[in-house]
């Protein structure tokens, strides 16, 4: 019995390496649980592209947002862990969301990590008709008329709905969410002027204030970013405490092969090291980084406990 049990288990382990070794056969897929236009497409696509190139199959952005990035991500929880399913892993669906809402997916249970890719800070951006053109006069415009602005939230209970409302916490502020289905549609909605103010990645907002369609008041990291620097931060304007950077992963279904894993993290990990695809990231704001699926598994653990205490602090209805 001792005996059978070996020689299947060594049977079991050779067939995964194999299939490692041949992967990929076919086209893959990336899910991107949220729109078109925002960070988690852009590093989806530019990620893609690499692993595309290096390994001779297409990587094949899906986009599938809604639901604060659960309706995707649930579809790739649910996918044969074959790896031809991938999901953009980002802090809203994988350490936000699933602390306030019964999703169908566990992030710390259904996914294993390839490799962490980018994270990034955002931008407070506003309409260029708001009569404000500093943090100062938005906060003193938002105390002056409680509940009249609004904001643009690229899905409930991601960054782009979380960080303004830590400001909100920060400074006193009553300023009201209007929900989009990502980043991108959000941008587009404060674009029209149908939302006044936005959080949101460098990637989405900057673009727009190099064409004076919207006006950037602040960022929300630590420093002054590098693609910006004429933008101050909000610590350097005496609103600390929302310094909240987004991060962008590639995760597979938990189950999938160990090899077709090593293998994905290994190319991912190489493809950080390279520098057009460094300076493509570095250029729209995002740090480049890479890590092991083990030091993934601790950083996703300690990410949502750290978001699930802040969720609980801010109180929102």
């Amino acid at each position: 019995m001792g005996l059978a049990f070996t020689v299947g288990g060594a049977l079991a382990q050779s067939a995964s390496t194999a299939s490692g070794q041949a992967y990929p056969t076919k086209p893959v897929r990336i899910i991107v649980p949220t729109s078109p236009g925002g960070g988690n497409d852009f590093v989806a696509r530019l990620a893609g592209k690499q692993l595309g190139e290096r390994l001779g199959q297409q990587f094949i952005v899906d986009n599938r947002p809604g639901a604060g990035g659960s309706i995707g991500t649930t579809l790739a929880a649910k996918a044969q862990p074959d790896g031809y399913t991938l999901l953009l892993g980002f802090v809203g669906q994988l350490a936000m969301y699933p602390n306030v809402e019964n999703t169908e997916y566990d992030p710390l249970r259904d996914f294993v990590g390839l490799s962490l890719i980018a994270s990034s800070y955002h931008v407070l951006a506003v309409h260029p008709s708001l009569p404000v053109r500093s943090v100062k006069q938005l906060i003193a415009l938002a105390k002056a008329r409680p509940g009249e602005l609004n904001y643009a939230s690229g899905n409930i209970w991601t960054p782009t709905h979380l960080v303004p409302e830590l400001f909100k916490s920060a400074t006193g502020t009553n300023i009201v969410a209007i929900q989009y289905k990502g980043s991108g549609t959000a941008a587009v909605g404060v674009l029209s002027g149908e939302a006044q103010v936005i959080f949101a990645s460098v990637t989405a907002v900057m673009p727009h204030v190099r064409t004076q369609r919207l006006v950037a008041l602040a960022v929300t990291s630590p420093a002054r970013s590098p693609i910006a620097p004429e933008v101050p931060t909000l610590v350097e304007l005496g609103v600390p405490g929302v310094e909240a950077p987004s991060w962008y992963s590639i995760v597979a279904p938990a189950a999938t092969p160990r090899a077709i894993v090593d293998k994905l993290h290994g190319e991912l990990a190489a493809i950080a090291k390279l520098p057009d695809f460094r300076g493509m990231l570095q250029k729209n704001a995002l740090a480049p980084t890479s890590m092991t699926p083990e030091q993934f598994a601790t950083f996703l653990r300690a990410e949502y406990g750290k978001w699930g205490k802040i969720i609980k602090s801010l109180k929102i209805q």
